[in-house]
């Protein structure tokens, strides 16, 4: 991490409440991958698509189609955990060896495969399947490593400081601070592509074009 924002990326837990129908799936999947994109997590997007998909899966197979549940996304250290709260504590989830002609029995087995562990957490009038993935992320506040963040990070904390006389500190006002920055910067360069005979309108529409197409290619 580059001094002055490490820690600096705030992934607050959210959660969502749905009837667990078939037809609900690909909106969950959808939602999911959005938030994972603005936390910087979209190299596990997939993975986690398909353990909603399970765990909706599970809810309707061994609960019944329509029951009020919960999804949960969260940070649990590094890890990514996607959780599913139902109202059944009966019905609880089993790994069990399918053979290859059976039409059930593969769910929990595919959460066991994709997942760094998975369990069930019992409340009194509800229970709560978790399971936990795997991030590139070395601390729980950080961003996965991308040499292109690192780079205008570096920038960013030495036009800061030297603007404001010292480095922004870690966390939600770090990021603010730093944010601020880069407004300043932005706005610094469209002066000097002006001042040089250059378009600051076209350059802008260039560079968006340039980070949305990059954003399509890493998922």
């Amino acid at each position: 991490m580059v001094n002055g924002i490490d820690g600096c990326m705030t992934r607050q837990p959210w959660e969502l409440p749905f009837l667990a129908e078939p037809e609900e799936v690909a909106g969950l999947r959808r939602v999911v991958r959005l938030h994972l994109r603005l936390w910087g997590l979209s190299d596990v997007a997939d993975v986690a698509e398909i353990c909603v998909s399970e765990l909706v899966a599970n809810v309707i197979r061994h609960v019944g189609a329509g029951t009020p549940s919960t999804l949960t996304v969260e940070m649990n250290d590094t890890h990514l955990r996607v959780a599913l709260r139902d109202p059944d504590t009966r019905a609880l989830p089993t790994l069990l060896l399918a053979g290859p002609d059976d039409e059930s029995g593969r769910g929990l087995a595919m959460l066991d495969a994709l997942s760094e562990g998975w369990g069930v957490i019992l409340g009194a009038e509800s229970k709560l399947v978790w399971c936990d993935l795997a991030t590139p992320l070395t601390s729980a506040g950080g961003h996965v490593d991308n040499p292109k963040v690192a780079k205008s990070e570096a920038c960013l904390t030495l036009y800061a400081g030297g603007r404001e006389g010292e480095l922004p500190g870690p966390g939600r006002a770090g990021v603010a601070a730093h944010e601020e920055a880069a407004i300043d910067l932005i706005s610094d360069l469209l002066h000097w592509l002006r001042a040089h005979g250059r378009d600051p309108d076209e350059a802008l529409d260039r560079a968006q074009t340039h980070f949305e197409a990059e954003l399509r290619s890493s998922g």
